[in-house]
């Protein structure tokens, strides 16, 4: 697929409250990601590696140039908030 327009009707890039299904996806990562890091796995090990499977799939999916042009959108994305917990936020 060769348009970022592939991204735009794909479900993980609106803005909106995610989905049941994307909930229950979510749970299992999380639960996942808890089990690594409670058998000792370095956190930031775990973010690259699921950085890169994440990337590597949405390249297999959608092409080298869209998935590189969401990249690029997620920064305004990033300091805007939208991955920041409410707690947390500066």
């Amino acid at each position: 697929m060769s348009s970022t327009s592939n991204f735009a009707s794909h479900p993980l890039h609106v803005s909106e409250p995610a989905s049941d299904e994307r909930h229950v996806a979510l749970s299992y990562l999380e639960d996942a990601w808890t089990e690594a890091l409670r058998d000792g796995l370095d956190e930031d090990c775990l973010v690259q590696a699921a950085l890169f499977s994440a990337l590597r799939t949405l390249v297999d999916i959608y092409g080298e140039q869209p998935t590189a042009e969401y990249l690029e959108s997620l920064a305004g994305r990033v300091r805007a908030g939208e991955y920041t917990l409410i707690g947390q936020r500066q």
